[in-house]
């Protein structure tokens, strides 16, 4: 490691060092949008915004590539070109910088608002002369928007929803985001201050699918840990119970000075639910004045069977974990060593990065044993979803691969968009041709509960169903989902052996961990799947697999976790199902 250690982990957290494709592809999708709030040239707006399109669909990552390899791709040219350079260079890109400067900061906040595009923005900030969040969801609560050019009631009310939801989670991460920090930060603070006891707690240790702030327990002493910390250029706020800092990304850090015999009791108290902890403290066995000299000493203090801090969230788990306390552990939850095969990929064929061929080498040199490839279907146009005659086409590919790369096996599947009333997007004679069909909802997401599961229902009781996808549509952080009743759902889909997805996507997670319990308990299998389009995806599978094990999922109740005689079983059920 370099010398100047501490210093060299914040550069690489706070400065941008490699510049991904996607991070620069953003900063061009920046730059069209200010320029059509602004009003600018529509052909210059059009050119950055491709160029943002195309930079996030590169397989290629751009710092690796010569100029002249750049100039030459397509929806790039020399212009454009020169300024990733520059962007790569500087961590800056000028044009982009002077947009800022002439635009009040909530106006580029509004960007991040959904329903909120730049020509709304623009009549906002232009005519209504409004400059920031606050005020405009004040404006909408007034009914002010009503008598604009492009908005109306019902546009009003849903950006008034999206401003709530957006100001309810400020300040909020996905595990993922946080995720290299935390664990960096323990190797870091190990290696400067290697005489003393340092952890990650709270949400991150419970590995809550979104994260407000990091949790450290340290036995640092006070002075040493501000000195440092006011080293770092980190603001600190002392507290009644932590010493809180944050730094230039305003992400906040909650340190808890504790001595080395109440260590591991502070991070055990930090790792429970609040409604946990309280049903420990009753425990009349419990002494809080014992001295720990590790995490599964307080279990034993009890006489209580270890309980994973992921799963230390519903105190019901303390009743069986004191049934199995005998056993020393509960059930294994999964791992992710226990996947066996990716379930919910795309290709080229649709909306992929990568050919099936590539997907199908990846996973296979990974060790997975199967591939289930799920491109989109035709209704997804927006997604180049596959049209009946482009299907004939894919499978016959998958029928050479299948010969080049045995044992190894692509299954044939489809993401089928749920269509209005509820049916597959393909008559069933194409059904019929697939392993396994994936239904899902991607259109019309604004429902009601009422209409939402009239789609679900209808989709889940339809024979060609295999796998119930992301069952909310919900993006965290951005998006809540369309309303169901997800006992209704679980009962439905284990009277029609239909499989639940728990979508791996760190910005999806669907279906919520907190549904996962009920769903076994009906015998329903769920499969975590990653969703991916590009080999990294692959790597989602991980989140799933953190989030699962908060429900005490084990393999054998998750498809993805079955071998590949296991998966071929299935697929004869399924389409034995069918008739």
């Amino acid at each position: 490691p370099p010398q100047n250690w501490g210093g060299f982990f914040f550069e690489q957290f706070f400065i941008l060092s490699r510049m991904h494709n996607y991070e620069i592809a953003d900063h061009f999708s920046l730059l069209a949008k200010l320029m059509d709030i602004h009003g600018e040239n529509t052909f210059k707006i059009r050119s950055y915004s491709n160029a943002a399109y195309t930079l996030d669909k590169l397989a290629t990552p751009v710092s690796e590539m010569s100029p002249s390899e750049l100039f030459a791709t397509k929806g790039i040219g020399d212009a454009i070109g020169t300024k990733i350079l520059q962007l790569i260079e500087n961590k800056k890109l000028t044009i982009l910088e002077d947009y800022l400067e002439k635009t009040p900061p909530g106006i580029v906040e509004m960007l991040k608002i959904k329903g909120l595009g730049p020509k709304k923005i623009s009549t906002i900030w232009k005519e209504l002369e409004i400059e920031n969040i606050g005020e405009l969801l004040y404006a909408c609560q007034e009914n002010r928007l009503i008598n604009y050019k492009g908005f109306g009631a019902k546009t009003q009310q849903n950006i008034q929803e999206s401003l709530e939801y957006y100001l309810q989670h400020q300040g909020s991460f996905l595990y993922q985001q946080v995720e290299s920090l935390a664990n960096s930060l323990v190797s870091i603070l190990q290696l400067e201050f290697p005489s003393y006891q340092h952890i990650i707690s709270g949400l991150f240790k419970r590995q809550m699918e979104t994260i407000e702030y990091l949790d450290i327990v340290t036995t640092l002493p006070e002075k040493i840990l501000i000195d440092w910390l006011k080293q770092k250029e980190f603001t600190i706020t002392p507290s009644t119970h932590f010493i809180s800092s944050k730094g230039v990304d305003n992400f906040e850090l909650r340190w808890w000075l504790t001595n080395p015999e109440n260590f591991h009791w502070t991070d055990f108290s930090l790792a429970c639910s609040p409604a946990f902890l309280q049903k420990w403290v009753e425990n009349p066995v419990f002494d809080q004045k014992f001295s720990y000299s590790s995490e599964a000493s307080i279990f034993e203090q009890v006489d209580i069977a270890f309980i994973p801090s992921p799963q230390r969230e519903d105190p019901h788990i303390l009743s069986s974990a004191m049934v199995d306390k005998h056993k020393k552990n509960l059930p294994n939850c999964i791992q992710e060593n226990d996947i066996k095969g990716i379930i919910h990929s795309h290709s080229t064929w649709s909306d992929g990065i990568h050919s099936i061929e590539q997907m199908a080498t990846a996973a296979k040199a990974a060790g997975y044993q199967y591939l289930v490839i799920s491109d989109h279907s035709r209704t997804a146009f927006y997604a180049n979803g596959l049209e009946i005659e482009r299907i004939i086409a894919q499978h016959k590919e998958i029928d050479q691969l299948n010969k080049k790369l045995a044992p190894f096996v692509i299954f044939k599947s489809i993401e089928s968009d749920i269509l209005n009333d509820g049916s597959l997007d393909y008559p069933e004679q194409v059904l019929e041709s697939f392993d396994i069909v994936i239904a899902s909802i991607h259109s019309n997401l604004k429902m009601t509960e009422e209409k939402a599961m009239f789609r679900l229902l209808n989709a889940i009781n339809n024979p060609y169903t295999s796998i119930l996808g992301h069952p909310t549509g919900r993006l965290l952080l951005s998006r809540k989902g369309y309303p169901v009743n997800h006992s209704t759902i679980i009962e439905a889909c284990a009277n029609n052996n239909v499989v639940i997805e728990l979508n791996a996507h760190p910005r999806r997670l669907d279906i919520d961990w907190r549904f996962i319990n009920e769903a076994v308990q009906n015998e329903v299998l769920i499969s975590i799947n990653p969703d991916a389009h590009a080999i990294e995806g692959f790597e989602d599978c991980k989140y799933g697999v953190k989030v699962a094990q908060k429900a005490g999922l084990t393999a054998a109740q998750n498809l993805s976790s079955f071998s590949l005689q296991e998966m071929m079983e299935f697929v004869s059920f399924q389409q034995a199902k069918r008739n």
